[in-house]
């Protein structure tokens, strides 16, 4: 296990290293460089040069590009234009927010996909078959920040029954320990805090997981019809092996690798996704953040925020090869 782990680890580093090759050649692509593009259309050629200066960016290509190596490396992001202040400080600020939506979204796909997914292969052609397939086909197309505006409009404004906006309702006077706030409120026993924080998840995660439960629950009946039919199968019906053996030792444990592989896929674009759903309900995370960043052309943003992306994905995608390992150990054979 320890030597997979670290071949992944290793074999991360030719796939970062790219990444920072194209983030530094769209920065020196942008149009009229990138001091015009932070200083402005109506920037006069002295503070072009003045600040082309400044950060180095009359230097050869290959010090500027080992200059922004190695302040990647050191998480040195350079600082927001929008508020003064490290790019990194915003991020970790605002990370625990994201990744408590993007938790929550998944966790939700995950609980009602694969068994939906499963007892739809199961039943095929029943009326549960048919919906799970239907409902699927309809949560992948409706767009997220659609079905966020719709979520909204009838739950929030409507009905009332979950607050519209925010993390946490304002004047509750919750400790922050890590930035979950419903994992504080655990935490600190002010569980009327969690409670509320979880209340203004519910909304935010229903709507991000709209197209990951669709996917999942397709994914896990195309893999479960699949493996129904292979002869193993059949050979442990026909010795009388218990049905929860079969389900649990033969089928769900050989259809779920490559739904295991879509759910690594699309936690990566939760992520990524947020930033719409953020944004219907104020939910001040990354996301929001990022989106006010795109209209203000805050490039040192944008370029954290797409190596946080990669990283997060490449982490994921590392999670996933050790879940294979433990589903099927033939994979730390090969």
């Amino acid at each position: 296990m320890l030597r997979l782990i670290v071949r992944r680890l290793l074999q991360l580093i030719p796939t970062l290293l790219g990444l920072s090759v194209l983030l530094f050649l769209w920065l020196n692509r942008l149009p009229g460089g990138p001091a015009a593009a932070m200083l402005g259309e109506r920037a006069t050629a002295e503070q072009k040069a003045r600040i082309e200066a400044a950060l180095g960016l009359d230097q050869p290509v290959w010090v500027q590009y080992g200059r922004f190596l190695r302040r990647l490396t050191e998480l040195d992001l350079g600082t927001s234009s929008q508020t003064g202040q490290p790019v990194w400080d915003e991020f970790v600020r605002r990370f625990p927010a994201t990744v408590e939506l993007g938790v929550s979204a998944m966790v939700i796909a995950v609980l009602l996909g694969i068994p939906l997914g499963y007892f739809a292969a199961r039943r095929r052609g029943s009326w549960l078959d048919v919906t799970a397939v239907s409902g699927s086909l309809i949560g992948i197309c409706i767009p997220v920040f659609f079905l966020a505006f719709i979520l909204k409009a009838i739950f929030a404004v409507n009905l009332g029954w979950f607050p519209s906006f925010g993390r946490q309702t304002t004047g509750i006077n919750a400790t922050e320990v890590t930035g979950f706030y419903v994992l504080d409120g655990i935490l600190t026993g002010e569980l009327d805090a969690s409670g509320d924080a979880l209340m203004h998840l519910v909304l935010p995660a229903l709507a991000l997981s709209s197209i990951p439960l669709a996917i999942i629950t397709r994914m896990t009946r195309a893999s479960v019809l699949e493996v129904l039919s292979e002869d193993y199968v059949r050979t442990a019906e026909s010795k009388g092996l218990q049905q929860r053996v079969v389900r649990g030792r033969h089928v769900m444990r050989n259809a779920l690798l490559p739904v295991i592989t879509a759910i690594g896929l699309l936690t990566g674009g939760l992520l990524s996704g947020a930033v719409l759903t953020e944004s219907v309900f104020a939910f001040g995370g990354v996301g929001s953040f990022i989106r006010t960043a795109i209209d203000a052309r805050d490039y040192p943003v944008l370029v954290g925020f797409i190596m946080f992306i990669a990283l997060a994905y490449v982490l994921i995608n590392l999670l996933v090869d050790l879940a294979y390992s433990v589903i099927d150990p033939r994979v730390r054979v090969h």
